[in-house]
């Protein structure tokens, strides 16, 4: 499978810039993992996007470019979350009314003005009409902005809180998302990984007490997987500067096996 890296960090006001490193960590990581957990062998065809992380324009434009010129599924590997800003419109543009899925603590759902960073680049998307917000589904929040509520409210954004999640039980919810996945043309799937508890994914810049479990995301991921109409998966915020026994970046090159 092919997998991008992108080793962008200026879109996280400050809390992200670790996330530049995340790429060749986690890559390095894989070669302990001899199989994924149906016994298949992981290949990857690595390549690479030229980012500033001094210069957020530019960098978004070139990773707009690399994910425009794709014609496979792809796995790209971030840095921070302000990169699905560009790849998903990139992705959009080759699968015209795609929907995305979003794993993440936080809804980035904040309003700035400006560059799209790492708490803005979904509701940019939704502003500009990049995704339908009917084609939006955000897992694992469980620590939100007023603003961001107000703007999930107005806009009724299926959102699935950690309390919903865990009061009807983690199976269920599954369903009902692979359920409406299955409508979509095409999906695109983004994985921040502080969507995990930092007690299993503490390399981040945002850690929330409360997530998923390894197990449980890994458990999504493998079902999500199913669905052949997801054509795009992003891993983000990972932050090997902050990590304690690598466990974020182990964690991290084991979804990107369990993807393929």
């Amino acid at each position: 499978m092919k997998v991008i890296k992108i080793p962008f960090g200026g879109g996280g006001l400050g809390h992200g810039k670790g996330a530049k490193d995340a790429p060749d960590k986690i890559q390095g990581q894989l070669k302990d993992i001899v199989a994924n957990e149906s016994f298949v062998v992981p290949h990857f065809e690595f390549d690479s996007v030229h980012v500033d992380n001094n210069n957020i324009d530019e960098s978004h434009q070139n990773i707009f470019n690399k994910i425009l010129s794709l014609k496979e599924k792809a796995i790209l590997l971030g840095g921070d979350h302000s990169i699905s800003y560009p790849s998903f419109k990139a992705f959009s543009k080759n699968h015209p009314g795609a929907g995305i899925v979003v794993f993440d603590a936080h809804p980035d759902l904040l309003e700035h003005a400006g560059v799209k960073s790492q708490e803005d680049w979904l509701r940019a998307l939704i502003t500009e009409g990049v995704v339908d917000k009917d084609k939006v589904i955000i897992i694992g929040v469980r620590n939100s902005d007023a603003i961001e509520k107000e703007f999930i409210d107005e806009n009724n954004l299926q959102i699935y809180y950690m309390k919903k999640i865990f009061e009807n039980k983690i199976e269920n919810v599954c369903d009902a998302v692979m359920e409406k996945i299955r409508a979509w043309p095409s999906a695109y799937l983004s994985i921040d990984i502080d969507a995990v508890d930092p007690a299993f994914a503490p390399g981040t810049g945002y850690n929330e007490p409360g997530g998923l479990t390894s197990r449980e995301i890994i458990y999504f991921i493998q079902r999500l997987n199913l669905l052949k109409n997801i054509k795009m998966v992003d891993i983000v915020e990972v932050d090997p500067n902050k990590d304690v026994a690598n466990l974020t970046t182990k964690l991290a090159a084991k979804l990107m096996t369990e993807l393929i």
